[in-house]
């Protein structure tokens, strides 16, 4: 994890200094996601809702666009059911960690680079990594916000975001048979959704 942190650092770094001079912004924030089940053939578990930290670095390329690299983290539990309803891991043993890794960009829709209140959408795209047990598995992760920046007279502003995120994974596979009784075994895929809302501290530099 700390090499794909490390290269998509590079990445960002480079475009930045490749680009006309502009704002970078050192982003650090805390929020809150929701709950979400994610169901397998045979069984299913419900990510725990939890509390959501991490941060990152954006570049502003003109004072409505910006591309950045963040990374988060929250810690949370795993249980694990049949389709009964009956739990097969121990309450205890079911501690694990959702983290993003992710490149992406936004766009703010105010006109006026100097509003005060200033909304925005963006995209991001990288990897996920679940760990539990102290194992952990890299799958293709996605996230997608809308928010609002809030600036001060000071390098110091605030955004209030709220966010989907995911992680896409394939698990096991489905027989499938084909008119002319052709199987072909094909990809099962189990997606973690997850909701919510964070507020984000912002350290604006000019270049």
């Amino acid at each position: 994890m700390k090499k794909i942190l490390l290269i998509a650092s590079i990445v960002l770094c480079t475009v930045a200094l490749r680009a006309q001079p502009g704002t970078i912004s050192l982003n650090l924030d805390a929020g809150y996601t929701f709950h979400d089940q994610v169901d397998f053939d045979a069984f299913y578990t419900d990510v725990q809702a939890a509390f959501r930290y991490g941060g990152g670095i954006e570049y502003f390329m003109d004072f409505n666009k910006s591309i950045q690299i963040k990374y988060h983290r929250m810690d949370t539990y795993f249980p694990l059911y049949r389709l009964n309803g009956e739990q097969i891991n121990p309450s205890n043993d079911n501690k694990g960690s959702v983290n993003y890794i992710l490149l992406g960009w936004n766009s703010y829709f105010n006109g006026d680079p100097d509003a005060k209140i200033d909304p925005y959408a963006g995209l991001g795209l990288g990897v996920g990594v679940l760990g539990a047990n102290d194992k952990t598995a890299t799958k293709f992760a996605w996230d997608a916000r809308l928010g609002v920046k809030i600036k001060t007279p000071s390098v110091v502003s605030l955004k209030v975001e709220a966010y989907m995120q995911s992680v896409v994974s394939t698990f096991g596979s489905d027989i499938w048979y084909s008119y002319y009784g052709v199987a072909y075994a094909v990809p099962d895929y189990a997606t973690l959704w997850q909701f919510g809302f964070t507020g984000i501290l912002c350290f604006d530099f000019k270049r």
